[in-house]
């Protein structure tokens, strides 16, 4: 994984995207880098009569200056650095990953209707976007412990496809949960083959001793982390959404070669799964 500058979040001043831009801040201080907050507006190329057309420019473009003065309040250590960008926000944001090390968004909560997570600038900057985007949720599951309590209590969870090279996947995942003192719950979805075979190997001893063999060298680089392993039958979207419950924050891959589109696991723990979840693409 190559080292970028920035932590990165992107700022359109609702409630998710504060919430974005405070988990980078932390985020920011964890890894010893400085907090970005970009906010991307189309701005009407042309002045308008109507009011109600140029409000909400100004109105937006005031969230950036209010997100600035609460973060450096929030964190008087923390560098930060605000970027006002006219143009189309996916666009923009994609840009401004390419400089980032992290880029952080915020994701609407449940709909009353629909009860999933809407967003559609979230969902096309985490499917292509070219370093790890993280989404969070604005008022619920904060990432971060109350003040008093021990840092890294709850865990980062990591849902891992075997049947792909995943490192930059398993690199991210450990040094999150480094960066957290947080134990790494490692976790594996396959499914019984429909056809059995003439190996006499139990499939699912063998998908348990894949599972350890991909983790070892990653416990060998990271050897204080607390490391779990977790084999499970089904669906990997519903079975890291109830990993996840607790956790501080959920991390799964994005398989470039696939396209610019996002695989069925991911939309599923996008849209329900209550801790932020992180998208690191991967060759």
């Amino acid at each position: 994984m190559t080292p970028q500058q920035t932590i990165t979040a992107g700022i359109d001043g609702s409630p998710e995207s504060l919430a974005a831009a405070g988990w980078a801040a932390r985020e920011a201080l964890r890894r010893d880098l400085p907090l970005r907050l970009v906010h991307a507006f189309d701005q009407p190329s042309k002045r308008s009569s109507l009011p109600e057309i140029e409000v909400p420019f100004h109105r937006e473009s005031d969230a950036l200056d209010r997100a600035v003065l609460r973060l450096a309040a929030a964190h008087p250590a923390l560098g930060i650095l605000d970027e006002q960008v006219t143009g189309p926000p996916v666009e923009s944001l994609l840009a401004a990953a390419e400089s980032s090390a992290l880029l952080v968004l915020g994701s609407r909560g449940f709909g009353a209707l629909t009860g999933v997570l809407v967003g559609s600038v979230a969902l096309s900057v985490a499917a292509r976007a070219t370093c790890p985007v993280v989404l969070v949720r604005a008022g619920e599951h904060p990432d971060d412990e109350p003040e008093g309590q021990a840092a890294g209590h709850r865990p980062v969870v990591l849902g891992l496809d075997l049947d792909r090279p995943c490192d930059e996947l398993l690199e991210f995942a450990f040094l999150t949960a480094a960066a957290r003192h947080a134990p790494l719950r490692a976790m594996h979805a396959w499914k019984v083959p429909l056809v059995p075979t003439a190996d006499a190997t139990n499939p699912e001893v063998a998908e348990s001793h894949l599972l350890g063999a991909t983790l070892t060298p990653w416990r060998h680089k990271f050897p204080g982390e607390q490391v779990t392993e977790r084999l499970v039958r089904g669906l990997a979207g519903h079975h890291l959404v109830k990993e996840a419950t607790n956790a501080a924050l959920l991390v799964i891959g994005r398989w470039v070669p696939a396209g610019d589109r996002l695989g069925p696991t991911a939309h599923s723990v996008i849209h329900h799964a209550k801790s932020p979840v992180a998208i690191v693409p991967h060759t």
